[in-house]
């Protein structure tokens, strides 16, 4: 990514305001882990879609581009908020980025020191010419700690009385929804570097081989490719614990007979892969996991081979349980309809980007347009068996179809038995 795409994503975020209005988006901080022990900081995504900056502690100020102040005075431009330097803190922590490089990598004039932040602030809500301020105001769960958002929401509304605070998360999510150019090119890339991670742990794969032992051939997959780390913690299981949908325990050992499940990606310039593989650890499917997972891959090709603009994003998943069903009847595991559900235990699509369950304006009736990203995912799991694994894959929406970005990993029976051969 260059200033370009930064400089864009906020032109059309601007675009979106009303008249009157402007913006504040924050980095984030690290929560601490434990005593003085921080977490790694990991910059909120929706800020560095609009910066590409990556340092905590910063706050991106913006306007609405149609507003016109009622004094006829200049609308402001952009405004990076940034930790000056601090050689001391610097020493133990790491260089803090410099207000040349901020500017160089978002395309943002006016860089200021955080320490300004509040008196513009202040400023800016006392002038008269603003009545509103957008902040993404997005909890997970109830409960979450407020974050800056919200200490700010709050500041805003006991002080400012008569300003309004509008969310802007359903802007950010229209804008996050269609794929770039330049963010489907760093998907490609990150879907090579996935692969090599992938294809490791399948030529490593083994009777005895722990779960840890994978996931080291993964990281170290990723690591000697250009990923200086996983798009999200990876998935790798084997035997029951395939049955934890989210599993990390990484505490197994795969035994002769069993299936390893991996649930993985990488991320370059903060675009994140989601791909998933299942393959025997013997390298070779017997009877029942070979009917299992064709019925997957027959599942995912299927809607490969169907998915195209207009059709609306809930059909995907419908389409995919429809069809899968039908296999696993032929295979006698389901008897009517009401089976599916003992065998297929999670929906089968979910957007893919700077998240890797992508933060998006999306709907069952939102009809696909090209530049859209999603997973097609068909998991299959049968506790009866002690079979389970999904088969996940990542599809780009173009102009007359799809395009599977994944199709190089190793993914049929024939493909993934010869890797593990080698």
């Amino acid at each position: 990514m260059n200033a370009s795409f930064y400089l864009q994503n906020r032109a059309e975020l601007q675009a979106r305001l009303e008249t009157g209005a402007m913006y504040i988006v924050s980095s984030g901080e690290a929560p601490r882990r434990t005593n003085d022990e921080y977490y790694p900081f990991f910059a909120d995504r929706n800020f560095v879609y609009l910066t590409g900056i990556e340092q905590s502690g910063a706050d991106l100020m913006g306007f609405g581009i149609s507003h016109t102040p009622s004094n006829n005075t200049k609308t402001p431009g952009d405004t990076l908020f940034i930790p000056p330097a601090d050689l001391m803190w610097e020493r133990w922590n790491g260089t803090r980025v410099k207000a040349d490089e901020a500017k160089d990598i978002s395309g943002i004039e006016n860089i200021r020191h955080h320490a300004d932040f509040d008196r513009m602030l202040d400023h800016y809500l006392n002038s008269g010419n603003y009545t509103a301020v957008y902040l993404p105001l997005f909890k997970y769960t109830a409960d979450e700690p407020d974050n800056r958002s919200y200490k700010l929401a709050k500041y805003i509304q006991d002080r400012f009385p008569h300003i309004q605070i509008k969310d802007l998360m359903p802007h950010i999510k229209s804008l996050r929804l269609i794929k770039k150019p330049c963010e489907i090119e760093a998907m490609r890339k990150a879907e090579i570097i996935t692969g090599k991670g992938i294809t490791a742990m399948m030529k490593a794969a083994k009777p005895g081989i722990t779960e840890r032992e994978l996931r080291a051939e993964f990281y170290y997959a990723l690591m000697m490719n250009g990923a200086a780390e996983p798009a999200f913690p990876p998935i790798i299981s084997a035997g029951t614990n395939n049955f934890c949908i989210h599993y990390h325990g990484h505490g197994g050992t795969a035994q002769d007979g069993e299936m390893i499940l991996n649930d993985v990606g990488a991320s370059v310039n903060n675009i994140m892969t989601d791909v998933s593989r299942g393959w025997p650890v013997n390298g070779i499917f017997n009877k029942k996991q070979r009917a299992l997972y064709q019925a997957a891959y027959d599942t995912s090709e299927h809607l490969f081979s169907i998915i195209k603009p207009g059709m609306p994003m809930g059909d995907v998943d419908k389409i995919i349980r429809e069809v899968c069903f039908e296999h696993l009847k032929d295979i006698g595991l389901c008897k009517t309809w009401q089976d599916i559900g003992t065998y297929m235990w999670h929906g089968g699509a979910h957007h893919v980007g700077f998240d890797v369950h992508d933060v998006v304006a999306i709907n069952a009736t939102t009809p696909l347009a090209p530049g859209m990203v999603f997973c097609v995912d068909v998991g299959i799991y049968v506790e009866e068996w002690g079979i389970g694994f999904r088969l996940e894959d990542n599809c780009l929406v173009t102009e007359t179809g799809c395009e599977n970005l994944s199709k190089n990993i190793p993914r049929c029976i024939d493909e993934i038995e010869a890797i593990m051969k080698k």
